[in-house]
């Protein structure tokens, strides 16, 4: 029996949706190779001609010998390509036509915060979603939140969901690079790191307003993303303070250097289907600030800090806790290292593994 893994995300930017997607292929790989020719599988991955990257695959025969482009190459080539084999689609679509083995949907974020995203996005994955889901012999999200809420909103029934959480030890294969602190004026445990996002349920607002509080004056929050102070003031109402911070878009190394110097990640967002930058925070030592909301209390568990979304008072507080505990520092971020020390890639890749043997 044939596997063919969908490798359209290779062509798009890297988000968390194709960062999971990669490691989990990596992961897939790293153990056929260990197998050594064991599995009864033939496994290959497929893409459309014109990649944005690649992956060092050795197990996993891969492909690029397309006709076609984009979605036009995973809806009409891919599953001709595919053939009676088993299909894995890993980041939320795949063909409408024909069978796949998995697909995995990773939230059900354009039914619980349509604002988010354009009409024609949203409309569309609402209409291809349950129909995905339907022609899989099984789907994969990656939080039982997600899983809720994916059976809830109709796109499956919960005896056809399995979970398959993310990893986040990704990050401890990134060299930091530290000369992003003194390029910016930074001083370690005097600020807080977050990602720059303008989707509403990410909820940057409520850091601007938290940072314009008086009692954070001597603090600054450092936020990384193709933000600026015009768009953030447009959709959320709120002009960044002169303690903000806008960095731009950094690469990986800077990124963790940041969070590596940083006194906490905060992420206020309404909604994750699982939140990977807390965790990703968590195993470099970081602590986190989160909502209770979404899958968030589900994969942070008691490592981190939570304030409520509609109590700012609450988010000034713990921030500067975090930024003034000096003597608990060291414990903390222990806590959270070890917390989430247990997501890891080769976990997730062997629960994916193990599921792909059961459907095929």
């Amino acid at each position: 029996m044939k596997v063919v893994l969908n490798g359209r995300f290779l062509s798009a930017r890297q988000s968390g949706v194709q960062r999971v997607a990669a490691n989990l292929v990596l992961g897939l790989d790293r153990r056929l190779a260990d197998e050594a020719g064991a599995s009864s599988m033939t496994w290959e991955m497929r893409a459309p001609q014109g990649l944005k990257r690649s992956l060092p695959l050795s197990a996993v025969r891969f492909r690029d010998d397309s006709l076609l482009k984009g979605q036009a190459w995973e809806q009409l080539e891919l599953p001709f390509a595919a053939g009676a084999g088993g299909l894995i689609n890993l980041c939320n679509v795949g063909p409408l036509m024909g069978r796949s083995a998995l697909t995995m949907i990773h939230d059900a974020q354009v039914y619980l915060s349509p604002a988010s995203y354009s009409k024609a996005f949203a409309s569309w994955y609402r209409l291809a979603l349950p129909r995905l889901a339907s022609q899989s012999r099984r789907v994969v999200t990656v939080s039982e939140f997600s899983k809720g809420m994916l059976a809830r909103f109709g796109v499956a029934k919960p005896d056809h969901i399995r979970v398959v959480p993310n990893g986040v030890d990704h990050m401890l294969a990134v060299t930091p690079d530290a000369r992003v602190l003194a390029r910016l004026g930074l001083e370690p445990a005097r600020f807080v790191f977050a990602f720059g996002n303008l989707q509403p349920h990410k909820n940057l607002g409520l850091l601007l307003k938290a940072f314009g509080d008086p009692r954070l004056a001597d603090v600054r929050l450092v936020i990384s993303g193709d933000v600026d102070a015009p768009r953030l003031e447009a959709t959320f109402g709120v002009t960044p303070g002169p303690n903000v911070l806008l960095a731009g878009r950094l690469d990986d190394p800077q990124i963790r250097a940041l969070i590596e110097a940083a006194a906490c990640l905060a992420f206020p967002s309404s909604t994750e289907g699982f939140g990977l930058p807390p965790l990703e925070a968590m195993i470099l030592g970081c602590p986190a600030i989160v909502a209770p909301a979404g899958a968030l209390p589900e994969v942070c568990g008691s490592a981190a800090t939570y304030a409520p979304l509609e109590d700012l008072d609450a988010w000034v507080r713990a921030i500067a806790d975090l930024v003034g505990d000096d003597s608990g520092r060291p414990a903390r971020r222990e806590q959270a290292r070890a917390h989430a020390s247990a997501y890891t890639w080769r976990r997730s890749a062997e629960l994916l593994h193990g599921l792909i043997e059961e459907v095929m």
